[in-house]
């Protein structure tokens, strides 16, 4: 008999400790020879009003432009003379710092990346420079077919919910900000119980958590209150009632693009997140998928189709984008519908549902190899949940899926008559 998930050993035992000014750290050691520093901020740019749409994705620019111990580009290079790595991420829930290091240089590298997170100075010609970078950032943005399609897609998707804005932010909002908004902004939201440290690699629990405490301990203390975040006092939208529909003229592009988007639940209703997981993969993950083996594979009416399911904190979008010659467009759609109402109708196979189940749980497993993954797994699911045992059960959630729970959620979340539709043509034919 063939073990189920539910009977694999757990691969994570992480230690969890909470600092008196509010700092989470998360601690792991694996015997990998490496460390990984990351730093997650429950700061996107959800929280932001419009007129500063994009300043906390500017400001994961400016963090690294120096602090009152490290002068502009002296962070980077301690970093690569050491051959660590480090990176940076903005998304509309979190934003999201890190460094890799050997095991070695954690204890020097790590309050580096403490200091710079949590010091930066946001000097007004540094500003104006880095200005420039991302005005420049916002228009390769815009030269882009994907980023086009998806900005439309959640312009359609959401008509008052923060996630319908780019994370970017729009130009003329970039070009009209000031230093000062920057560091109220950072002063406001950049404090230590807003944050989760995590470190996981070949060194001991205690001595991790104990350089990330005497890091942040030493930190100058922040006196400003936290801002409430903006989505906790917005509700989610409700599902379509029809559909919505939105179609733009692209030239640039050689064949045509449509997007197809249900409002589903995010991470405030994680347990109904997983069925609709599970759906997406029945219907877009690997060429037996079924739109990819009819659409692509067997009838080749469409190049490309994707299908996700993005979890957002507030709520998410179901969403299935695909890449077809322009007179196929209305067939495709036709035939995506049938294929949601087929799954709303019939109960989908054990065979489908193993198969998922088995890219789920291979995926988790190779996932935990590296520290940088256990990391951003951590980093997560604590940041926004508050809890890391969704991280874990994760694959077992999928796996407790059945064919009744598949067909409930379809019919709740993806009707076959009422969603959001985003086409781009090529020309006006």
């Amino acid at each position: 008999m063939t073990p189920t998930l539910l009977q694999f050993p757990r691969l994570n035992a992480p230690k969890i400790h909470q600092l008196a000014n509010g700092l989470t750290i998360i601690a792991e050691q694996i015997p990998v020879e490496a460390v990984n520093l990351s730093l997650w901020l429950n700061v996107g740019s959800a929280i932001e009003s419009n007129d500063i749409n994009g300043i906390a994705h500017f400001l994961e620019h400016m963090i690294f432009k120096g602090t009152e111990r490290l002068a502009s580009g002296e962070f980077e290079r301690r970093i690569e003379e050491r051959g660590a790595v480090t990176n940076a991420a903005t998304s509309q829930d979190y934003t999201h710092y890190y460094i890799t290091t050997a095991p070695q240089d954690f204890a020097d590298l790590a309050p580096l990346q403490i200091d710079v997170v949590n010091n930066a100075t946001i000097a007004d010609d540094a500003f104006e420079r880095e200005r420039l970078v991302v005005l420049e950032e916002i228009r390769r943005s815009e030269d882009s077919p994907r980023r086009r399609t998806f900005r439309r897609a959640m312009e359609t998707a959401f008509t008052q919910l923060p996630y319908r804005r780019p994370v970017l932010g729009p130009e003329a909002v970039i070009s009209q900000l000031e230093p000062q908004q920057m560091r109220d902004f950072h002063s406001s939201y950049y404090q230590p119980k807003s944050i989760t440290a995590v470190a996981v690699g070949n060194l001991p629990v205690e001595e991790l958590i104990n350089i990330i405490t005497e890091s942040f301990t030493s930190l100058n203390t922040k006196n400003l209150p936290s801002l409430q975040p903006q989505q906790t006092k917005i509700n989610p939208e409700p599902v379509f009632t029809e559909i919505v529909r939105q179609e733009f003229v692209d030239p640039s592009l050689q064949q045509a693009r449509m997007v197809m988007v249900w409002r589903v639940p995010g991470l405030q209703q994680l347990h109904q997140t997983y069925a609709l997981d599970v759906l997406a993969g029945i219907l877009g993950h690997g060429r037996t998928s079924r739109l990819l083996r009819d659409l692509r594979e067997e009838k080749g009416l469409a190049s490309h189709i994707s299908v996700s399911n993005i979890t957002n904190q507030l709520q998410g979008t179901f969403y299935i984008s695909l890449q077809c010659p322009q007179e196929n467009l209305s067939v495709v759609e036709s035939a995506i519908a049938s294929h949601i109402h087929r799954i709303q109708t019939e109960m989908v196979t054990e065979s489908e549902i193993a198969r998922i189940c088995r890219r789920v749980a291979n995926k988790f497993i190779f996932g935990n190899e590296k520290p940088s993954n256990r990391a951003g797994l951590y980093g997560y699911y604590q940041s926004l949940i508050g809890d890391l045992e969704p991280a874990f059960d994760y694959p077992h959630y999928i796996q407790a899926q059945n064919a009744n729970d598949l067909m409930q959620a379809a019919q709740k979340y993806l009707s076959p008559d009422a969603y959001g539709v985003v086409v781009m043509k090529p020309n006006n034919k």
